[in-house]
């Protein structure tokens, strides 16, 4: 796949790619919108240094991709409400979603994907890892395939660790939600690709549909194991002004919590998706 406009650059083989080229504060025409989403879908993450956008800038740059949709478990920025602040502070020792997940698969329609800025970073440590799912299935034998294709994943947003890493944002919440619970197929096809996707995540994935916990529970541990393979991962190192932009229907993504004892800070976008199928 060619580009005529941005300069992608891969940083894994699996997965990942830095883009040039692009002026996140500058209005995007058409052209420019449709070779970033081109680079989404080949790499499933892409990211972008030295962006110094405002809030504003940074909604009008998501928009340009789909529409918002809000995280249903913390509150947003103040006049920003679509634009929800991923923080840990200096005296707090979980990070928000340390652990690996899709984002918010415990909905009817999880997101097509979000679009994260480094606002306030530590000295050091803090990067995030990302997995692509496509390539995890496609490294299962025939016989998993085959057998995967016809189960349904039960996710939940009160699973244990990724729901303890979200406290320390709900304690001064008014209205904390309830547990929040949707079922999709642990193998989903990718709305714009065609590609088949190992959609279960240790984050949210409780259960098979149908299936005793005896059953289940060691099919989807050898899932989860498998999923974090290095050879499906990339790693990327923020910097400030760096934005990263991840397809979450095609991967998972583990913000490492390496840092304790400093400040981290940043602010997230979700853009709308589709019931998986």
């Amino acid at each position: 796949m060619t580009f005529d406009i941005i300069q992608p650059e891969a940083i894994a083989p699996a997965l990942g790619a830095e883009i040039a080229g692009v002026d996140m504060g500058q209005d995007l025409d058409d052209a420019t919108t449709a070779e970033i989403r081109r680079a989404l879908l080949q790499y499933g993450v892409i990211f972008f240094r030295d962006q110094d956008i405002t809030p504003d800038q940074h909604l009008a740059f998501a928009k340009r991709f789909g529409d918002l949709v809000d995280y249903p478990m913390v509150d947003g920025l103040d006049g920003f409400p679509g634009i929800v602040p991923v923080i840990k502070l200096e005296g707090e020792t979980h990070n928000f979603g340390g652990i690996w997940h899709s984002d918010t698969t415990y909905l009817a329609e999880p997101p097509m994907g979000a679009i994260l800025v480094a606002r306030d970073l530590p000295p050091e440590g803090g990067d995030t890892l990302f997995a692509n799912m496509a390539m995890a299935f496609d490294a299962l034998s025939g016989a998993m395939k085959d057998m995967l294709g016809g189960l349904i994943a039960v996710n939940s947003s009160a699973k244990g660790a990724v729901a303890k890493s979200r406290e320390d944002r709900q304690k001064d919440m008014d209205n904390v939600p309830e547990p929040l619970v949707a079922e999709h197929p642990v193998v989903r096809c990718h709305p714009e690709t065609g590609e088949k996707v190992l959609y279960v995540n240790i984050g949210h994935t409780i259960a098979i549909r149908g299936m005793a916990d005896e059953e289940s529970g060691p099919l989807l541990d050898f899932l989860f194991r498998h999923q974090r393979a290095e050879e499906f991962t990339c790693r990327f190192q923020w910097r400030p002004g760096s934005v990263a932009f991840w397809d979450n229907r095609s991967t998972q993504h583990y913000p490492l919590n390496d840092y304790h004892g400093h400040k981290r800070l940043m602010h997230r976008i979700t853009l709308a998706g589709d019931v998986p199928v």
